[in-house]
């Protein structure tokens, strides 16, 4: 057989096939926008294939495109349309107009087309360089990525002829008994060589039991004539597996939580149980941090040196500093906590939060659009929303912001060195002044001019006897006594408190 024509080596494309609905799945969503450790699946294929720096990077979209589009609108993408969809084969062919003015440049439209099935969200870059290098090594005009599987089933078979050499592709439903023992399969990855392949997609057909264009057909025909088409036969199976149904989504999400937690382990940073603990693509976490087990964090999460993650915190989209302590199940979504800040246990902090430097988010203490000063203090049973606190403020447990008045949100003032006494309401808009106090059980409906007391609390009132009375006329209603005389106490008013005659204390 000849060979392709040998150089420089031509530009690379990439084309990735994310038209199909994955029926498997169950699902009213696509299968590639089913999530993989955090990310559609169909971002990750997308975001590996950009790694290798293609002069082109397609997807051909067709059922619920406008969603795929969505879910890979932050990269530089270049979209086809397949509809209706009818197989492999026909989806690279609607990328042929684009390809052709992408590559218009080239002498005689020359480049190579990476194809890419998007259900391959365990792929990595290192492998497509493989596929690549073992394409343009062998001079071939298309090669087929495979790999060696216990079980076959579902995927096409990779049937080589007695030199070795590979003879065609057989999908699954129309293999015969003995090309189903076949263990190695077709992994849904090609390198071809531009435009031979565009000819040789125009000549297949649809003779199949799925009644579709499928694009392994492309290499019995290329053998034909007289070019070398190649199988590469990948040696780690895990790395090339598509996901077809939910039992495997599950597992390709364990196995890329797992490389994530290797990678960080690699930088400096302890993942004390990697098999439970979950750390998005786009986390970065400083050395010397600890993640304790059952941790999630996603996002554009940046995470400091020398901290620690309790377990079953969640963390999205924020920055913590270095020497920040979040303990055990608390949230934190699109905030900033500074260095040598402490947070929780079971503490939620709202988007639009900042937490200053050496400060403490207690115990069921919710902080929402606030700013919390350098040390200041809420250690537990707290919310804290639309409020700028100053430095040193101390807000003691039960204390409250009332930020919404059931149309708009309102601001809350602490200058510096406040202090708050427990169960206290302040009733926004309001600001108290710097060193201000505000004594436990208020309700602030005014400004606090700086170093004054303001407290609101009604007149203690003690009534002796009381209980002892109402105890007895209770029990003599549950004997059901009618003959005997019991005095009885007075009847609490809706307030609470026992009637008293005008004038009498």
């Amino acid at each position: 057989m000849s060979s392709m024509r040998k150089g420089s080596p031509p530009a690379l494309h990439t084309l990735i096939l994310a038209a199909g609905e994955g029926k498997r799945m169950r699902s009213a969503r696509v299968k590639l926008l089913h999530e993989v450790a955090g990310d559609p699946m169909v971002r990750i294929v997308a975001r590996v294939a950009r790694e290798l720096k293609p002069q082109t990077l397609a997807v051909v979209v067709g059922t619920q495109a406008e969603e795929v589009r969505a879910a890979l609108e932050t990269f530089s993408i270049e979209f086809v349309t397949q509809n209706p969809p009818l197989g492999t084969a026909h989806a690279v062919m609607q990328a042929e107009p684009l390809m052709r003015r992408l590559a218009g440049g080239l002498k005689g439209g020359r480049g190579t087309l990476l194809i890419l099935n998007g259900d391959l969200p365990l792929i990595t870059a290192a492998v497509l360089k493989r596929l690549l290098k073992q394409h343009r090594a062998s001079g071939a005009a298309a090669t087929v990525l495979s790999t060696v599987v216990a079980d076959p089933s579902g995927y096409g078979r990779i049937v080589r002829g007695a030199s070795g050499g590979l003879a065609r592709i057989v999908e699954d439903r129309d293999a015969e008994a003995a090309e189903k023992r076949i263990v190695e399969i077709n992994a849904g990855l090609y390198c071809a060589e531009m435009p031979v392949l565009f000819d040789a997609l125009r000549r297949t057909g649809r003779g199949n039991a799925q009644g579709e264009y499928y694009l392994p057909d492309i290499f019995p025909l290329l053998a034909k004539r007289g070019l070398i088409v190649e199988a590469y036969r990948h040696p780690v199976a895990e790395e090339v597996l598509g996901v077809n149904d939910r039992s495997e989504l599950a597992a390709a999400s364990r196995i890329l939580w797992r490389r994530r937690a290797d990678a960080l382990m690699a930088s400096g940073v302890s993942v004390v149980d990697p098999s439970c603990t979950y750390i998005g693509s786009d986390v970065e976490v400083g050395p010397d941090t600890v993640i304790w087990p059952q941790a999630r964090i996603e996002g554009r999460t940046s995470i400091g040196a020398g901290c620690s993650i309790g377990s079953l915190a969640h963390i999205m989209d924020s920055i913590i500093g270095d020497d920040v302590t979040v303990r055990n199940m608390c949230v934190i979504s699109d905030s900033r906590v500074e260095r040598g800040a402490r947070v929780g246990p079971f503490a939620h902090v709202r988007p639009g939060t900042v937490i200053e430097e050496a400060a403490h988010i207690g115990n069921f203490v919710e902080v929402k659009k606030s700013r919390i000063g350098r040390g200041s203090k809420a250690n537990h049973l707290a919310y804290v929303g639309d409020a700028t606190v100053g430095a040193d403020c101390n807000i003691g447990a039960g204390t409250i912001t009332c930020n919404y008045d059931g149309v708009r949100k309102h601001p809350t003032i602490l200058e510096d060195g406040v202090f708050i006494g427990s169960d206290t309401q302040l009733v926004a808009p309001v600001r108290l002044g710097r060193g201000a106090y505000i004594g436990a059980g208020s309700t602030i409906t005014k400004d606090v001019p700086g170093g004054a007391l303001a407290l609101t609390r009604a007149e203690l009132r003690i009534i002796p006897g009381w209980a002892e009375r109402r105890r007895a006329q209770q029990a003599a209603e549950d004997a059901g006594t009618t003959g005997n005389t019991v005095k009885s106490a007075p009847a609490a008013t809706p307030a609470g408190r026992p009637k008293t005659r005008r004038g009498k204390r």
